[in-house]
C-alpha cells in the first residue's frame, strides 16, 4: 500500500460551519449564507480537540499568547452566528488544556457596545485567550466599518495585546479615509486601490474566480512541473471542518481524512485510494493528466498553481466520487 505519513499538527483552525453572513470575493473556503447551518457537533468537536490537545502538549513555550498560526482558532464561516456553540467549544478547549485559543470574526454582530462587551467578556471568562478581527476591502463590502472599529476597540479592552486585527494596514487605511458604512470593492479601487499592494491573498477558493483580473495569467504548462508536497504535509497550520475533514493548510475542498481519528491520519493515508492527492504530491502535470481523463479542458490562463489545481479539482468533483475532494459542496459555492 502506498501511504503518506502526515506530521502531527502544531496549530490549526476548527470550523463551526461553512455558513457565513457574507460571500466574500477572497474567501479561501467558499463560505456564504447559502451554506446550510451544519454546525459541528459537540461530540465530534470533543474527539477532535482532545486529540489536538494531546499533540500540542508541551509545544508552546508561552501558552495563552495569540498568533495567527499558533494554538487553535475557532473559525468558519462566521463563528458568532452560533454564539452558544462557540462558548461551549471555548469551555471544552480549556478543560482539555489547549495551550492557546482565539476566535476569528468579521464583526457583523458588533452592533452596539453593550452586546459586544458582554459576549467578549463571557468568552474570556470561559477560557478564550484572544480574538482576530478581519479587516480588508472584501469584508468592507458587507460589514459597516463602524462595527469593525467597535470590535477592535472593545476587544483591546477585553483581551489586550491578544486582540489581532488582520490586516492592520487596511484597518488604519479605512480609519484614515473616515469611512462609515460599507464600500463596494469597485469604489475602494477608485478611492484607495493602491492599498492592494499590501493585501495578503491566497489564490485559492474564490480568488481565481472573483479577483482574477488583478493578476497576470499563464498557460497551464507554466505550472505543470510544480509540486504541492510542501503544502500537503506541513504541520504548522491545518484546518478541520464541521464535517470532520482534515484540510491541509489553506487547501479548501481537499481532505486528508477523518480528523476524528487523527492518529490514523498521522500514521499514514492510503494514496492508492486518493489519486488526486497522489498526483499533487508528484506534480501538477499528473493532476492535469488525471483531469483530462475525465474531460477537463484548459482555461484561458491561470493566475497560480493553486488556480490550476483548484480548477481541475472542481471539474473532477463534478465527474466522479473522489474521497479526498470533500466537502463536495465547497466546489458548488466557489463562483
Amino acid at each position: 500500500m502506498n501511504t503518506l505519513p502526515i506530521p502531527e499538527p502544531f496549530s490549526g483552525g476548527i470550523f463551526l460551519s461553512y455558513r457565513c453572513t457574507s460571500a466574500c470575493k477572497h474567501c479561501m473556503y467558499a463560505c456564504s449564507p447559502q451554506w446550510p447551518a451544519d454546525w459541528i457537533s459537540l461530540e465530534d468537536a470533543g474527539l477532535i480537540l482532545a486529540q489536538l490537545a494531546k499533540k500540542m502538549r508541551g509545544k508552546y513555550p508561552r501558552p495563552g499568547r495569540v498568533g495567527v498560526n499558533e494554538g487553535i482558532h475557532f473559525t468558519g464561516g462566521e463563528p458568532f452566528l452560533n454564539f452558544d456553540l462557540l462558548l461551549q467549544l471555548t469551555e471544552m478547549a480549556r478543560r482539555l488544556g489547549i495551550p492557546t485559543t482565539f476566535v476569528e470574526t468579521n464583526a457583523f454582530w458588533c452592533r452596539d457596545d453593550e452586546v459586544t462587551r458582554e459576549r467578549l467578556t463571557r468568552l474570556k471568562d470561559a477560557g478564550l485567550d484572544g480574538i482576530l478581527i478581519s479587516a480588508n476591502p472584501f469584508i468592507l463590502e458587507q460589514i459597516p466599518f463602524e462595527r469593525t472599529e467597535r470590535a477592535v476597540r472593545i476587544s483591546r479592552e477585553v483581551f489586550g495585546d491578544n486582540a489581532i486585527v488582520y490586516q492592520r494596514f487596511f484597518y488604519e487605511q479605512f480609519r484614515g479615509l473616515g469611512l462609515r458604512g460599507t464600500l463596494a470593492f469597485e469604489d475602494y479601487l477608485t478611492r484607495a486601490g493602491w492599498g492592494l499592494q499590501y493585501v495578503e491573498l491566497f489564490a485559492s477558493g474564490r480568488v481565481p474566480y472573483k479577483l482574477a483580473a488583478l493578476y497576470a495569467h499563464y498557460p497551464a504548462s507554466h505550472f505543470l512541473g510544480a509540486s504541492c508536497r510542501r503544502e500537503l504535509i506541513r504541520d504548522w497550520h491545518i484546518h478541520v471542518d464541521n464535517y470532520g475533514n482534515f484540510i491541509p493548510g489553506y487547501c479548501g475542498g481537499l481532505s486528508l481524512g477523518d480528523a476524528r481519528d487523527l492518529d490514523a491520519i498521522c500514521r499514514g493515508i492510503n494514496l492508492d485510494e486518493r489519486p488526486v492527492l497522489a498526483a499533487l504530491l508528484t506534480n501538477l502535470g499528473e493532476l492535469y493528466r488525471l483531469g483530462q481523463q475525465f474531460g477537463y479542458q484548459e482555461r484561458d490562463g491561470y493566475i497560480s498553481k493553486c488556480h490550476l489545481c483548484l480548477d481541475i479539482r472542481r471539474h473532477l468533483a463534478r465527474q466522479g466520487d473522489f474521497k479526498e475532494l470533500k466537502p463536495e459542496a465547497f466546489y458548488e459555492h466557489l463562483a
